[in-house]
């Protein structure tokens, strides 16, 4: 049954057509065998002896059959027995019920060794797939340069590198990620950017061994997440998208749960668990059942979860979403803080706002492959529209027409964007002219044209990702590919080396 589970995708699905084979060969088997013996031993008593030995390859079969003989032989026994015959047989002979137990037997060493190659993906070895990929073709410098320098292996010292990462999931036309190329040093916070379906959890997915790597590698300290798993679920912490949470424990048993997972010692996991509720702000939740949290909590309890032990670099998908303003500059905090003892975070986020507030790097994607690459200012000068420059003229029913003749002459290249009844906005590229000349050209004016305020502001963030984000193609928003279950995959991701975590003082785990 175990076994057979993996040729599904969704847990209702497998047990409702499992179940059917079950009942089909199980007991269907067992009764349509039984009513061919009462045929005797004519031509229907010979197909009977064949199809039973047949249908002994399923374990089902072998119980149901195997009953119904022993009570068939214990009936006939003591029906027999009134008349002073012993007809009784053991049930352990062979044409009883004996050939029964040692088919089972038999597939049970089988099946586990089925299991375990499973488990370990000795059957899913990875077919090449260049013949699906299409050229990379032109890309941005940055991403070029980027590429270049990992595969000419510069990329070694890094803490998180990848290398041609790619992912294609079945029946689709076009690869969910397509050969990502990035290091990430110690100490960064790099932003991984994009619209829903461009392939950020995919790759998350990917880098935490959740999901089978379609073509090519990544490394984290060294480590390869083809070949060596288990020392990278060592060196990290994971804040999946959807929460891993047991709706039964409470955030403290959540905490100290994952804590012993990690290897801390049991003398010190009550005290990493209460900086866990500290850090995050759980005071007043913590000794809740989890499913009473609210979505920000349960964000919360996510993300103290992949914090804990100190991993060198901590995944974090979405962790803010949801949580209050006060949480969410709790949890800022507690990143800068990771940043600076030198360990690496790797984050993905809808809010522009928090990628400037945290990223030291990062890069937007768009149909699984990066479009930029590099620091929040340094995209916002390469792809940002220039200056929004925002006009407010005084009066009760101003005439907005002096303004915008005089904006158009004084700074060519000007395009209005918004008008309203006192107010003008106007996007000016950056490349012509500077803003002390807008600043000096508004001063000197401003009270001829009797502007009230103004205001000159650099391109944001948020406009840079839209330009890119009008790109994404439908084919790659399939949200259906991120339903699976985390809570087992996260107990898995969690323990570090308890030898390890031995050695370490109490302020290495927080």
């Amino acid at each position: 049954m175990y076994p057979a589970s993996f040729l599904f995708k969704i847990p209702s699905t497998a047990y409702v057509v499992l179940t059917s084979v079950n009942i089909l060969i199980g007991i269907n088997g067992s009764v349509s065998t039984f009513v061919m013996e009462l045929f005797g031993n004519n031509e229907i008593g010979g197909i009977n002896d064949i199809l039973k030995n047949v249908l002994l390859i399923f374990p089902h079969f072998c119980l149901g059959r195997g009953l119904i003989d022993m009570v068939k032989n214990q009936a006939m026994a003591d029906a027999l027995e009134r008349f002073g015959e012993n007809r009784f047989r053991s049930p352990l002979e062979w044409d009883m019920v004996g050939k029964n137990l040692f088919a089972m037997a038999v597939e049970g060493v089988v099946f586990f060794i089925i299991t375990v190659l499973i488990q370990y993906r000795f059957f899913f070895e990875p077919k090449s797939l260049s013949a699906k990929l299409s050229p990379i073709g032109e890309e941005d410098e940055d991403v070029a340069r980027e590429r270049q320098r990992i595969m000419n292996g510069a990329g070694q010292g890094d803490i998180l590198e990848l290398r041609q990462l790619t992912k294609v999931y079945k029946r689709k036309q076009k690869p969910a990620v397509d050969r990502l190329c990035v290091g990430i040093p110690p100490g960064e916070c790099f932003g991984l950017l994009g619209v829903n379906g461009a392939g950020k959890t995919s790759t998350f997915k990917m880098l935490t061994g959740d999901s089978v790597v379609t073509k090519g590698e990544a490394f984290l300290a060294g480590k390869s997440i083809l070949r060596e798993i288990d020392e990278v679920h060592q060196n990290m912490g994971y804040c999946p998208q959807f929460d891993a949470i047991n709706d039964l424990l409470t955030g403290r048993e959540h905490l100290e749960f994952y804590a012993i997972l990690r290897g801390v010692p049991e003398k010190e996991v009550c005290e990493v668990a209460e900086w866990g509720i500290r850090k995050l702000g759980l005071v007043k939740y913590v000794d809740k059942n989890a499913g009473s949290y609210s979505g920000g909590n349960m964000r919360k309890l996510s993300t103290a979860i992949s914090l804990i032990g100190a991993p060198p670099v901590v995944f974090l998908d979405e962790p803010t979403t949801g949580m209050d303003p006060k949480a969410r500059r709790a949890l800022w905090n507690c990143i800068h803080s990771v940043i600076k003892e030198g360990r690496s975070v790797v984050l993905t986020s809808h809010s522009m706002e928090e990628c400037e507030a945290l990223c030291t790097r990062m890069a937007i994607m768009v149909n699984g492959r990066f479009r930029c690459l590099g620091s929040v200012q340094h995209l916002k000068n390469r792809f940002g529209d220039g200056y929004t420059i925002i006009l407010r003229v005084a009066g009760p029913d101003p005439d907005l027409q002096p303004v915008m003749k005089f904006i158009e002459s004084e700074l060519p290249g000007s395009t209005l964007k918004e008008k309203h009844r006192n107010m003008l906005q106007y996007q000016l590229p950056s490349s012509l002219t500077s803003l002390a000349h807008i600043f000096s050209i508004l001063a000197k004016n401003k009270e001829f044209l009797r502007i009230e305020d103004y205001s000159v502001s650099q391109t944001t963030l948020d406009q840079v990702f839209v330009n890119f984000a009008k790109d994404q193609s439908d084919d790659h928003s399939d949200s259906s590919i991120r339903r699976k279950d985390t809570a087992v995959n996260m107990a898995l991701l969690s323990p570090l080396s308890v030898k390890e975590n031995m050695e370490k003082p109490i302020e290495s785990f927080v």
